[in-house]
């Protein structure tokens, strides 16, 4: 396998750091694993039957550790529906103890490899997300004329495609210590060699290892500046038609003959068209959620599904949808459903109705007066074009 040329990446050097064993794994740190992994999770009986014997369960993964004895237990294995694609994915949910151990690996390595990752890369990093990659995509947009073309692509069953020989390579360049390169590997458990778990917090930051460097071919050999990547979605926009067919080529080249992974997908279409990326339908001066989060909302507002009903606005705020959706539940929403709501979008449906009620008042006023200003007979009194003597 083959990286583009060493250099420095957007935010530092690509240069390798050592990180042992002893570092990475101590007392402390497993706690501050611990701290990371129960967050949102304390009523959980799992994570309440860790806590009770905190010290020692800690202690045990330490010992573990250290005399090369540590092995991941089986996930738990089960499917769920997207309600954003209609697709089913299978999940793979970690045992607490497992979790506390990813947590700790994770707060550890993170930043030794976030420093190399391009800045444009925004899936699962800290500081990022799905609005920061569409505000930046819509910038990208504003600076190109809406003739110019944009080339879309998408990874086919990226997490299921990582080859655990290519990953290990990417992780080795920044870990000399083979013991904390074999824990790291230790979550990637496909005994055929490829693809990883979805449910584990390591296989996020394994999706960003695993094209990093397919970012940087892009940049660095492609010299491409407006390229965005999203996990297994990415965009180079601003090209010419014909620019936008050999990049196509040359990227579809690079993943097949470096990573072994091939497009499920590609579109090329022209910046006037809109784009539709991270959950967006975006244009140069406005962008709207997906039709299917439309429907999903309207669904969920009839079924009085609340987490549904939050999730939807909370990834609307930043579109020009959020207006449409609260004035929606204004009309048909029960107040009882809406006192469960989160307070920024009680307050937003607070707001919607005191100037929809505003705007009522108004109107009656207008007719009112509409009606005192016929009854005057000066009304009635025609224009007289002449003037006065």
């Amino acid at each position: 396998m083959t990286y583009p040329a060493k250099a420095k990446s957007a935010e530092g050097n690509t240069a390798s750091i050592d990180c042992s064993l002893h570092s990475i794994f101590t007392f402390e740190s497993l706690y501050q694993g611990y701290i990371s992994a129960r967050k949102g999770k304390r009523n959980k009986h799992a994570v309440q039957k860790f806590e009770k014997e905190l010290t020692t369960n800690i202690t045990t993964i330490l010992n573990e550790i250290h005399s090369q004895t540590y092995v991941p237990i089986p996930p738990r294995k089960f499917f769920i529906s997207c309600k954003a694609t209609g697709k089913k994915r299978e999940i793979a949910a970690p045992s607490f103890r497992d979790s506390v151990v990813q947590h700790t690996l994770y707060n550890a390595i993170y930043d030794i490899f976030d420093r190399g990752f391009i800045f444009d890369s925004y899936g699962c990093r800290r500081g990022k997300g799905t609005h920061k990659a569409s505000d930046r995509c819509q910038k990208f947009l504003r600076k190109h004329s809406g003739d110019l073309y944009y080339l879309q692509m998408d990874i086919r069953k990226f997490y299921y495609s990582i080859r655990h020989d290519i990953l290990k390579e990417s992780i080795e360049r920044k870990i000399k210590d083979a013991t904390v390169v074999d824990i790291i590997m230790s979550y990637c458990d496909d005994p055929s060699g490829i693809g990883l778990n979805i449910g584990n917090l390591m296989s996020q930051l394994f999706g960003l290892i695993f094209l990093d460097r397919f970012d940087h071919f892009v940049k660095r050999v492609l010299k491409q500046k407006h390229y965005i990547r999203y996990v297994d979605d990415s965009v180079i926009i601003g090209l010419t038609r014909e620019e936008a067919y050999r990049l196509k080529d040359a990227c579809k080249s690079y993943l097949e003959t470096n990573l072994d992974v091939t497009f499920s997908k590609w579109k090329i279409s022209k910046i006037k068209k809109g784009i539709n990326f991270v959950g967006y339908r975006t244009w140069k001066s406005r962008k709207f959620i997906r039709k299917r989060s439309l429907h999903n909302f309207s669904k969920s507002v009839k079924t009085g599904d609340v987490l549904s009903i939050q999730s939807i606005l909370s990834h609307a705020k930043c579109s020009s949808s959020y207006h449409y959706l609260i004035n929606s539940m204004v009309t048909n929403i029960d107040l009882s459903i809406v006192n469960k709501l989160h307070e920024g979008i009680r307050h937003s449906i607070r707001s919607m109705i005191i100037r929809s009620k505003q705007r009522t008042l108004y109107d009656k006023r207008e007719h009112k007066q509409e009606r005192v200003d016929h009854s005057n007979p000066l009304f009635h009194i025609p224009n007289n074009t002449h003037r006065f003597p």
